[in-house]
């Protein structure tokens, strides 16, 4: 057996080539996010604005934008703690909003099965909505590759880092924003700019106006319950199709091939 065999080198290359492969997979990830980062950074601002607004103190500010870094859950909270909703209500709630963060953690356990659970609790909690579509665009198997979890960290380290520098300075300026800038809907119209080049393909397309449709239908629902149902099915649409459009081409392809045999 290969001394250099591991889960994270499955290729067999020696250290200083693993390395090389390594810190090229992470520039490859840091440069695969990069323009994202100020949409992700307008969000961070909106949420921390919100907080502040929501009457935090700074550090009560800081400890849920450090610690809890989910942009929705916090959103879905804060009216519920302004309000004095019980604890349990505002758990619950952050809870069914993130829900889809358990899709995400059935989707990438295979690929990093390998890691500690420390590792992969840390990395879990640094993953975020638009680093799972790049992840999932370029790795869509689980077939293990050296530079794998590089390409991942590269991902989201940048990412990570400007949603905490727009929230911090929402947090810190958030007094000093005039309602009327309408700081909110320009922190929705960054995040459309982000999620629209991702659309590449008309199944994603499918699954993005399904996905839309279902929001919605049900942007009255209870803690944000719509949100859940209208992920869930967009990604079943998706699915469906790509499924439907890859048998439907596979069927053509045959029967040309069967024209071109009778011929």
């Amino acid at each position: 057996m290969n001394a250099y065999l591991t889960a994270s080198n499955p290729s067999n290359l020696p250290p200083e080539q693993l390395a090389e492969v390594e810190q090229n997979a992470f520039r490859s990830g840091v440069k695969a996010c990069s323009p994202t980062l100020i949409g992700i950074a307008a969000w961070g601002l909106v949420v921390g604005v919100a907080m502040i607004k929501t009457h935090f103190t700074i550090m009560q500010a800081l400890g849920m934008t450090l610690f809890v870094f989910a942009g929705s859950a916090q959103l879905a909270a804060l009216p519920l703690i302004a309000v004095g909703a019980p604890v349990w209500v505002i758990f619950v709630t952050g809870l069914v909003v993130n829900l889809r963060f358990v899709i995400f953690s059935v989707i990438l356990a295979p690929h990093f099965a390998h890691l500690s659970f420390r590792q992969r609790a840390f990395w879990g909690y640094m993953t975020g909505d638009v680093s799972m579509v790049y992840f999932m665009q370029r790795y869509p198997t689980e077939q293990a590759e050296a530079g794998k979890f590089a390409y991942l960290k590269g991902l989201l380290i940048p990412n990570w880092a400007a949603w905490q520098i727009g929230s911090i300075a929402g947090i810190f300026l958030g007094s000093q924003i005039p309602e009327e800038w309408g700081v909110g809907f320009a922190g929705s119209l960054a995040i459309l700019c982000i999620l629209l080049p991702m659309v590449m393909n008309r199944s994603t397309l499918i699954g993005v106006i399904v996905a839309g449709a279902i929001a919605l239908l049900t942007i009255h629902w209870p803690y944000k319950l719509g949100m859940l149902l209208a992920v869930l099915i967009g990604m079943a649409a998706a699915m469906i199709w790509e499924e439907w459009h890859e048998k439907s081409s596979a069927d053509k392809k045959q029967n040309q091939g069967t024209n071109k045999g009778n011929s």
